[in-house]
């Protein structure tokens, strides 16, 4: 039997959800994890609006309890964009170097003592550093822009619980620094059908070229298993809805001025992934089958059905 104070707060507890639940969408009307409670009381952020991606991010970092609940005080942190292709930021290739420059000012206003940048490019590694606009971001605020072109910069590591990647030469920013924020370009890709934060780590590898031989789509998830990003910031500004990963021309891309946020990124995937389902006929995230290994694997939730979405229009 309950005691009296017992069941004065278990009233009050359920006059409190009660009373939450009413004012959402009848969309979002489903139960909140505790997981989700302890930080912010959702799983992901999805922002839309504004006059630039720098507006979107302010407001959405600011949602999320402030870039200090990610920097460690006097901390490096790795920030990983797209820069892996030699197009300028109108062709939604690379990821918006005004939303990377906003990024790395809030990693040095929270306490960071160091901001590194790299990706292991596809085209030359310079020419893209460049040409994405990023290099330039990089020199404005002070952030250490790094090239990954050679062997040398990567260490060999275990996956323990990957299904078939067993191994990976992975840079070795992405194994020291103390926080990895992930920032990929939202994106068609013409091999997985989708370009976010999960597939936005090839870049960190050395032989991206072996998981396009072996299994793609589980290698993605299985090195997904190896070190989460303590923050997915999915960048939808301009948004290439087909012949990804490059693209030919900027009738592929669409200005859609979303942006997500999550610290889970399977969910950053799932619910950015949605985006694109009017140009790629996806019917829902598991269509894309690294996001459904992902889910199966417990690395984080890939049911939209059960994914707390905080929708926010500027």
């Amino acid at each position: 039997m309950l005691t009296r104070k017992e069941l004065i707060q278990s009233m009050r507890d359920s006059l409190s959800f009660s009373f939450l639940f009413l004012l959402l969408p009848s969309f979002l009307r489903k139960p909140f994890t505790a997981e989700a409670q302890t930080k912010t009381g959702f799983d992901l952020l999805a922002l839309r609006g504004g006059n630039s991606p720098v507006d979107l991010f302010k407001k959405g970092i600011s949602e999320m309890g402030g870039m200090q609940r990610f920097i460690k005080k006097g901390g490096s942190v790795l920030i990983k964009p797209n820069i892996g292709w030699d197009r300028s930021p109108e062709y939604g290739a690379n990821t918006n170097p005004d939303l990377v420059e906003a990024v790395i000012k809030e990693c040095y206003n929270s306490g960071a003592s160091k901001v590194y940048i790299f990706d292991h490019t596809c085209d030359q590694w310079q020419n893209c550093y460049k040409k994405s606009g990023i290099q330039n971001a990089a020199a404005r605020t002070g952030a250490e822009l790094v090239p990954a072109s050679s062997v040398d910069y990567y260490i060999r590591k275990p996956l323990p619980n990957g299904k078939i990647l067993k191994e990976v030469l992975v840079h070795k920013l992405f194994l020291q620094c103390d926080t990895v924020i992930n920032i990929p370009v939202l994106k068609h890709h013409s091999s997985t059908g989708l370009t976010a934060s999960m597939k936005n780590l090839m870049g960190v590898v050395w032989d991206r070229g072996e998981w396009h031989r072996r299994d793609l789509h589980q290698c993605i998830a299985d090195f997904s298993t190896f070190r989460k990003s303590d923050l997915v910031i999915i960048d939808g500004w301009r948004v290439m809805t087909r012949n990804g990963p490059r693209g030919y021309g900027l009738s592929d891309v669409e200005n859609m001025k979303y942006l997500f946020l999550s610290t889970d990124p399977v969910a950053a995937d799932a619910a950015s992934a949605m985006v694109l389902a009017k140009t790629s006929g996806l019917k829902s995230p598991s269509d894309i089958r690294y996001i459904k290994l992902a889910g199966e694997m417990g690395l984080g939730k890939s049911d939209l059905s059960k994914i707390n979405i905080k929708r926010i229009t500027i």
